[in-house]
C-alpha cells in the first residue's frame, strides 16, 4: 500500500504543474470573463454587477444583427471556396513530379506568412487604380469594381485574400488524407472501365471525407474569428459592410474600452461557434464515412 501510495503521489507531483496551468491560464480566464460579461467595467472605473443588461443591449442592437450577417456572408463565400481550392490543389499535388517538392514549397509559402503582410499584398492587388487584378480585367475589356472601396464587393475581395492564405495549410491536410487512400481501389475501378469522374466520386470523396469533415469545422471555427484582414484591408467599412464580431469585440474593449461588452460579446460568439460545431458533429454520421 505504502508503494501504491508514493507512486500515487510521484505522478501527481509530475501532473501538478500542468494542473496549476490549466486552471490559472484556461479555466480562471474563462471564468472570470464571464463574470466580467455580467458588469458595466470599463477599465477606467470600477466594474458593477449589472445581470444580463450587456447581452439584453447586444440582442436589441441592430448593429449586432448586421455584424453577425457580415460574419455568416463571409463564411457561406469562404467555405465553398476554399474547400474547392485546397482540395483541387491538393490533387494537383499529389500528381508525382519531378518538381513535386518544390511546388509543395511555394504554395505554402502564404501560410507562414503575417496577416498583415497578406492583407497588404491583397489591398495593393484589389486597388481599383493600379491594382493588377482589375488591369487584367481591362484587358478583356472589362470593367473592374472598386472591390474594397464598393459594399457589395469588398466581402468578396476579403474572402479571396483568405481562401489564397488558407488554402496551402487545407490542401496539406487534403493530401494527408489522399496519400492515405489505399491504389488498389483505383487499380480495381479502372480494371471495371470507370473514368475519372466515377473515382473521384465514389473513390476519392466517401474515403476522404474524415477529412473533408475535419478541414470543414476547422475553417468554420476560423471563420468566426474573421479579424486581421477586415482591419488591414478595410477597417470595417465601407459603410459597415465588412464588419465582423471580432472587429466588433476588438474595438469595444480597445477603442471604447467597454470590457464588459466586449466580452459579452465574445461568449455570444463562443455559443454560435460551439452550436455550430456541435450541430455539424451531429450530421457527420450522414456524410462521413470511415475505411474500417
Amino acid at each position: 500500500m505504502k508503494k501504491k501510495a508514493r507512486k500515487r503521489l510521484v505522478i501527481l507531483m509530475f501532473l501538478l504543474p500542468s494542473i496549476c496551468g490549466f486552471i490559472f491560464f484556461q479555466v480562471f480566464p474563462i471564468v472570470y470573463s464571464f463574470v466580467l460579461s455580467l458588469t458595466d467595467w470599463d477599465v477606467l472605473s470600477r466594474a458593477n454587477f449589472i445581470g444580463l443588461e450587456n447581452y439584453k443591449k447586444i440582442f436589441a442592437s441592430e448593429e449586432f444583427w448586421r455584424v453577425l450577417g457580415n460574419t455568416l456572408y463571409y463564411i457561406v463565400l469562404y467555405i465553398p471556396l476554399m474547400i474547392i481550392a485546397s482540395l483541387s490543389l491538393a490533387m494537383l499535388l499529389n500528381i508525382r513530379t519531378k518538381f513535386t517538392g518544390v511546388f509543395r514549397t511555394i504554395f505554402y509559402i502564404p501560410v507562414l506568412s503575417s496577416w498583415v503582410a497578406a492583407a497588404m499584398l491583397w489591398r495593393w492587388l484589389l486597388s481599383p487604380y493600379y491594382g493588377p487584378i482589375n488591369s487584367i480585367l481591362g484587358i478583356f475589356g472589362l470593367q473592374g469594381p472598386s472591390w474594397l472601396y464598393d459594399k457589395v464587393w469588398a466581402m468578396p475581395g476579403i474572402v479571396l485574400a483568405s481562401v489564397w492564405k488558407d488554402m496551402g495549410f487545407f490542401g496539406l491536410i487534403f493530401l494527408a488524407g489522399l496519400q492515405g487512400i489505399n491504389p488498389s481501389y483505383y487499380e480495381v475501378a479502372s480494371i471495371d472501365g470507370a473514368k475519372r469522374w466515377h473515382k473521384f466520386r465514389f473513390i476519392t470523396l466517401p474515403l476522404i471525407s474524415p477529412t473533408m469533415f475535419f478541414v470543414l469545422i476547422m475553417a468554420i471555427i476560423n471563420s468566426f474569428q474573421l479579424f486581421p484582414q477586415v482591419m488591414v484591408m478595410t477597417k470595417g467599412g465601407p459603410h459597415g459592410s465588412t464588419q465582423a464580431m471580432m472587429e466588433r469585440i476588438y474595438n469595444y474593449a480597445f477603442t471604447y474600452y467597454k470590457m464588459g461588452y466586449a466580452t459579452a460579446l465574445s461568449w455570444i460568439l463562443f455559443c454560435f461557434i460551439l452550436t455550430v460545431t456541435l450541430i455539424q458533429w451531429k450530421m457527420q454520421r450522414k456524410w462521413v464515412h470511415y475505411e474500417s
